[in-house]
């Protein structure tokens, strides 16, 4: 469902992703980590079309984001780390906003933000104006308005940030949700214990290139360590005096 075929971006002469070559089936659960700068952000707004990578091919079920990107649009979700919203329009005018963009017919779309408004909770305060909204809401209505056009792949780049436990929990639900109905679940977070509970496979970016990829033992293997994934990523990621500076875009 996702593919990054020898995928490479440079800003001049600075790399920041090199020669990435990843694929991820549909219903999976992945994970990918690195430390700040490694690349993932970068790696992210490729993905989403945000950014056309300087050689190599991005595939989005089968499409090439950079020639057939309104194809490929279409099927995917992106939750940023900070949910934005429209904040002079109400939850309900959001999501309604959403499912006009997607094209979604009229009936269809009354009906997917009927289920969504539902799933995530948001009937007490839908009709307010997001501008009153806490994190917590905000995160619940980006989340409802991911979903509401049933992507084929949502990606979502550290989602716990600023929840409460409770919170937490109900979001690892829903990703697993997600993936056991055949969504394809690209996850970038530094919550390693979050990975590790949810994650089916996982990579490691580091310095813009991947690490390891594979399941956490096979992580564990490449680390030459029997431990947890906090201990498996320190020891993969130790930082190298002589490695250059990686390229950074928007802290990334």
């Amino acid at each position: 469902m996702i593919q990054f075929d020898h995928v490479s971006k440079a800003y001049g002469t600075k790399s920041a992703v090199a020669d990435l070559d990843l694929s991820i089936p549909a219903g999976e659960l992945f994970a990918f980590l690195g430390p700040n700068g490694a690349g993932k952000t970068t790696t992210i707004k490729m993905m989403c079309g945000l950014l056309f990578p300087t050689s190599g091919r991005v595939l989005i079920g089968g499409y090439d984001m950079v020639r057939q990107g309104d194809l490929a649009r279409p099927l995917l979700s992106y939750v940023p780390d900070q949910p934005y919203l429209y904040e002079k329009l109400t939850g309900r005018e959001f999501l309604q906003f959403i499912a006009d963009m997607y094209g979604l017919p009229p009936d269809l779309g009354r009906d997917r933000m009927a289920e969504v408004i539902r799933q995530f909770a948001l009937e007490p305060f839908v009709d307010d104006l997001t501008e009153r909204y806490s994190h917590g809401m905000r995160q619940r209505t980006v989340f409802a308005a991911a979903l509401v056009h049933a992507p084929k792949v949502l990606i979502v780049d550290e989602p716990t940030v600023g929840l409460d436990p409770y919170s937490v929990r109900q979001l690892k639900d829903l990703l697993r949700r997600q993936a056991d109905s055949g969504t394809t679940v690209f996850l970038s977070s530094h919550s390693l214990d979050i990975v590790e509970e949810l994650a089916d496979r996982m990579a490691v970016i580091n310095h813009g290139r991947l690490v390891c990829c594979g399941t956490l033992e096979s992580l564990r293997n490449a680390a030459a360590i029997d431990g947890t994934l906090e201990k498996v990523f320190l020891t993969l990621t130790r930082p190298d005096e002589s490695a250059p500076a990686p390229a950074m875009a928007n802290g990334e």
